[in-house]
């Protein structure tokens, strides 16, 4: 597509997760298709990394280190995106930790991580968008999950509970902000190669897997529907079927 008629000219786009792997994929194209990217996470290297490579290849980028586990600087984070750009169009959340082995053994505190990073900061995010969102009347949330929501994975229990808590909560989201111009999609990917790996021994082949760009193009498809259709619901998996 031409730059003078990419998908998202004119919108502002947050990206949770930003600084690396799913969330860099994702951050890259939707400036590549005209969007201003406002970019979330931790590392404050990674984000600039980011930042940089969006700006390198012509688009607008806003790094803002943020912890999304920490409510106040959610909040901050969506006040400083509409204070530089005056709307935000665009949430995606793709922000995410794991973990794996069986419930026997484990203890709760091995699953807070999880449950707050890929649950409760998804939750929190989306309050924090939607007064702007409600306002424009107009706005797409994007919330990525997994397919462990919908499949039985020995040893991925707590971090399946994370990804389906997300797929309900985006369902019942979208039902109450349907009819004020608000859409929300929840995108089911199939194991996708990240760094998220790198810490868990014994995984999937990776070379099998699905690449963050793969994922890209499908938040892109979801975001860039025209205003009368909403893609709500997606399932991407690797051309091999596994996970």
């Amino acid at each position: 597509m031409t730059a003078a008629g990419r998908a998202l000219d004119g919108q502002v786009a947050l990206v949770t997760g930003a600084g690396r792997g799913l969330g860099r994929a994702v951050a890259e194209a939707l400036a590549r298709e005209g969007a201003a990217v406002v970019l979330a996470a931790r590392s404050r290297q990674q984000l600039a990394e980011t930042a940089a490579a969006i700006k390198s290849g012509g688009g607008r980028a806003l790094a803002i280190p943020t912890d999304v586990t920490q409510d106040a600087a959610v909040a901050a984070l969506v006040e400083q995106t509409v204070g530089e750009f005056g709307r935000l169009d665009v949430l995606v959340t793709a922000a995410g930790t794991a973990s794996f082995g069986p419930v026997a053994g484990t203890k709760p505190a091995d699953w807070d991580a999880m449950l707050a990073v890929n649950l409760r900061a998804v939750m929190v995010c989306c309050c924090a968008v939607l007064p702007v969102m409600l306002q424009q009347r107009r706005g797409t949330i994007v919330n990525i999950a997994s397919v462990a929501a919908q499949r039985f994975i020995p040893g991925a229990a707590a971090y399946a509970a994370t990804k389906a808590g997300v797929v309900a909560w985006s369902r019942v989201l979208r039902e109450e902000v349907r009819a004020e111009g608000v859409r929300v999609g929840v995108l089911v990917p199939g194991a996708v190669d990240t760094p998220l790996w790198d810490a868990i021994p014994g995984g999937p082949d990776r070379t099998r897997m699905l690449r963050p760009e793969d994922v890209a193009r499908a938040v892109v498809l979801m975001v860039s529907m025209p205003p009368d259709a909403t893609l709500e619901e997606l399932t991407l998996l690797p051309a091999g079927g596994i996970l």
